[in-house]
């Protein structure tokens, strides 16, 4: 009876352990693959290196980000995107 008890706390950690931690982990992979599947032109965007820059070119897994008044343009890979600070449509509607 003792080698039960031992197997079903072990079976209660892994349980805990999956709500706990690969449960959220897996949603916000889901979350975060979904907003750069829906990226826009115009969307204000930010990088994982802290770039800062307006959507002006999608093609396939590579961005072209328009950035500051000056205009410069780079490219970066989608899975570069770390947010979308103010979406296309939200500026449309301020302005």
């Amino acid at each position: 009876m003792d080698s039960y008890g031992s197997i079903i706390i072990i079976v209660l950690m892994f349980v805990v352990l999956y709500f706990v931690m690969i449960r959220p982990q897996k949603k916000q992979e889901k979350a975060i693959t979904a907003m750069r599947d829906n990226l826009q032109l115009g969307d204000e965007v930010s990088t994982n290196g802290g770039i800062l820059g307006r959507i002006v070119k999608i093609k396939d897994d590579i961005v072209t980000l328009e950035l500051g008044s000056d205009k410069n343009k780079i490219k970066v890979f989608k899975w570069a995107i770390r947010a979308v600070e103010v979406p296309a449509n939200t500026e449309e509607i301020s302005k």
